[in-house]
């Protein structure tokens, strides 16, 4: 950025150059407001981002978020951006043994695969029919909300009327998710899958009576409108690629390298101080955006700060020479890998996976799950890798709280790590490290992230993913319009924090900038 260009006084500063604060910067710049973003690493991006993590492997893997479900096609419309999503043939693959034979249940295909992988799994038609008609409700749900995500927050009786289903309500808004799944199924492994879809980044038990878990069930059944979770083309890195460039083809300067450090305002005004290698700066803005966390918020501007946040996943990528067998001989690995491979998920090893961690514990059998993300994107790979049968890995650990790390973070990630991997060992005809490919300085092609390695790296409060726990998707005390309001008038909140935030969605940028729009009209 030029030295002369702190005093220049811009329509709208944004905070942090994540993929929601290059929404706000793409949609105020198209709309003629001058915009700067200040960004403190050396790129664009956030969490939403591609990189080559091993030495001298062409592998562009999603190194934090990796699946799109939150989306709105709207914004990618808005904004033209060259950005595309493919979906995945296989929903989920669950690995099981009954009887002392490996089996498993394989959700996707079709629906007369899906109907006989329930009958093979649980001898009957009972679940998949359970499974169908709850699908069925969460679907409808998702048709009715969905759209709202981009419109002024409705009141709870306005969303209440528009889902227009007492049943949905209940189950969804107002009891534990626990209930409705022990309601519906019977089988321990099909509650189980049900259940991780409320547990992603959410420490919570099935039964909680926050509604953690269901905040979360939520927003992991509505994207889209119909529940699924697609594939970035590119990687995730695609996305932000494609809304840097919007954004400056719009005209907003994005600057690099740029830390915000103090935010002062009297409500009509304000002024950013930064730092950058060569000392500090100013920026003078009529509105301020921030994408970070309500933390960073409160540190920037002064105000007290909220309740800590707390992160309980643990993220890890590969990269593997080849797709490993399966024990389940009736499963090709290459369908398995294709969707959500779910390890250790049953119900019960999900309770009591949530005990012993709230006890201050690593769970024993470590609960996480696994995607391919090459065997549907092979472009993440370059022609050489993907030529050999090279294929990526990607997993997701649950219930691993942040306190879980303290006492060493290094030392319980290795353990915690080493554990996991025995989980997935268990249902593979082949130990996973003998598939592990080596980058250019002969180690394993595998990178593992605790919530504080993610605290570290990315200034996420706990690690947390979401940035604090997942709001309902309507208006409460204090939510203000959009849910990206805060107690000064001209300063916004447009991270994963903001109310409707999490995920890769860009619906905080989009709802701030909408805020913006509407005060300067």
């Amino acid at each position: 950025m030029p030295a002369n260009e702190h005093t220049r006084t811009y329509d709208a500063v944004i905070v942090g150059g994540g993929h929601n604060g290059l929404v706000a910067a793409a949609y105020l710049a198209r709309a003629g407001r001058s915009v700067l973003v200040l960004e403190r690493l050396d790129h664009t991006g956030g969490a939403a981002i591609s990189t080559r993590p091993f030495a001298g492997v062409d592998a562009r893997l999603s190194r934090y978020s990796y699946l799109v479900s939150l989306l709105p096609q709207k914004i990618v419309r808005d904004l033209g951006l060259d950005f595309r999503v493919r979906a995945r043939t296989i929903s989920s693959y669950t690995p099981a043994e009954r009887e002392g034979r490996p089996t498993g249940l394989l959700v996707g295909g079709g629906e007369e695969r899906t109907r006989e992988a329930f009958a093979r799994l649980t001898g009957g038609e009972r679940e998949y029919q359970a499974w169908q008609r709850f699908y069925g409700m969460t679907t409808r749900v998702a048709e009715r909300v969905f759209p709202t995500l981009t419109e002024p927050l409705p009141s709870r009786d306005e969303l209440r009327r528009r889902i227009d289903d007492e049943t949905a309500w209940r189950t969804l808004f107002e009891e534990p998710i626990g209930v409705a799944v022990e309601e519906n199924f019977t089988d321990d492994l099909v509650r189980g899958v049900v259940l991780t879809d409320a547990l992603i980044g959410t420490f919570a038990d099935a039964h909680d009576p926050s509604l953690a878990q269901n905040r979360c069930f939520l927003y992991h059944v509505i994207g889209g409108g119909t529940g699924a979770w697609d594939v970035p083309v590119g990687g995730m890195g695609a996305l932000t690629d494609a809304l840097a460039a919007a954004a400056r083809s719009a005209g907003a300067v994005l600057a690099t390298g740029h830390e915000a450090v103090r935010i002062a305002t009297d409500g009509h005004t304000a002024e950013v101080t930064y730092r950058t290698a060569d000392g500090e700066g100013v920026a003078a803005a009529r509105h301020v955006l921030v994408n970070a966390s309500p933390q960073e918020l409160a540190g920037l501007t002064g105000d007290p700060a909220p309740e800590p946040a707390e992160g309980a996943q643990l993220k890890v990528n590969m990269l593997l020479t080849r797709l490993p067998r399966l024990r389940d001989p009736a499963v090709d690995p290459r369908e398995a890998f294709a969707g959500t491979f779910h390890i250790a998920e049953g119900y019960r090893q999900l309770a009591t996976a949530h005990a012993q961690a709230a006890a201050g514990e690593l769970p024993a059998v470590p609960p996480s799950e696994i995607y391919c993300h090459s065997l549907t994107d092979p472009t993440i790979l370059g022609p050489d890798l993907a030529e050999r049968g090279y294929q990526t890995l990607t997993l997701f650990g649950l219930h691993t709280p942040a306190r879980l790390f303290d006492r060493d973070n290094d030392a319980v990630r290795e353990e915690l790590l080493k554990s996991t991997l025995a989980q997935l060992d268990a249902h593979l005809a082949e130990p996973l490290t003998d598939c592990l490919a080596t980058d250019a300085d002969g180690r394993p092609c595998i990178e593992a992230k605790t919530p504080l390695d993610l605290e570290r790296d990315l200034r996420l409060p706990g690690g947390n993913i979401f940035h604090r726990a997942l709001s309902w998707p309507y208006a409460q005390e204090g939510t203000g319009r959009w849910g990206v309001e805060t107690p000064h008038a001209n300063v916004l909140l447009c991270g994963a924090g903001a109310v409707r935030g999490g995920g890769v969605s860009g619906v905080p940028g989009h709802n701030a900038a909408m805020a913006v729009l509407e005060a300067t009209a």
